[in-house]
C-alpha cells in the first residue's frame, strides 16, 4: 500500500533481486487497500496477501486507519503488516505497535540502503518466518 511510484518501482526491483518467489500487488490509497484486503469490487478474485507493506501517509484513509482496521478484523488480523514509512517520529512508532503492527521500518533515503533494507525485509518475511495460510 504505497502511493509513491518511485518507491513502488524500487520495491519491485528489490523483490526481483531478492529472488523471493512473491507477487507484489500495489494499491495507492487506504480506501483501495481495504477494498483489496476485503476482496470487494474489482478485487473480488484477488489472492489474500501473505504480507502487507503499509505506508502511513496514504491518501483518502491514512495508514494508521488502515492498520487499525486490519488488526481489529478477525479475518484480516493474522496478515502481517510491515509499516514502511518516512516517519521517524517516536509517536508514530508507538502508535503503530500499539495498533499491532508486526514491524516498523523507516524508509532509508539512500538508494543502496533502501534496496538493502527491502531485500533483507523480503528475505526475513519469506524465507525465515513461517506465515499463516488462509
Amino acid at each position: 500500500m504505497e502511493d509513491n511510484p518511485a518507491d513502488v518501482r524500487l520495491t519491485r526491483e528489490a523483490l526481483r533481486e531478492s529472488r523471493v518467489p512473491a507477487n507484489l500487488r500495489v494499491v495507492v490509497d487506504g480506501v483501495e487497500a481495504m477494498e483489496f484486503l476485503y476482496r470487494r469490487g474489482r478485487y473480488g478474485e484477488a489472492a489474500r496477501p501473505d504480507l502487507t507493506l503499509l505506508d502511513l501517509n496514504l491518501p483518502r484513509k491514512d495508514g494508521r486507519e488502515v492498520l487499525a482496521e486490519i488488526k481489529s478484523d478477525l479475518t484480516l488480523r493474522c496478515i502481517p503488516v510491515v509499516v514502511l514509512t518516512t516517519s521517524e517520529a517516536g509517536e508514530d512508532v508507538f502508535q503503530c505497535y500499539n495498533l499491532h503492527a508486526n514491524c516498523y521500518i523507516t524508509k532509508p533515503i539512500d538508494l543502496d540502503r533502501f534496496m538493502a533494507t527491502m531485500k533483507s525485509t523480503f528475505d526475513f518475511w519469506f524465507t525465515v518466518v513461517k506465515l499463516p495460510t488462509e
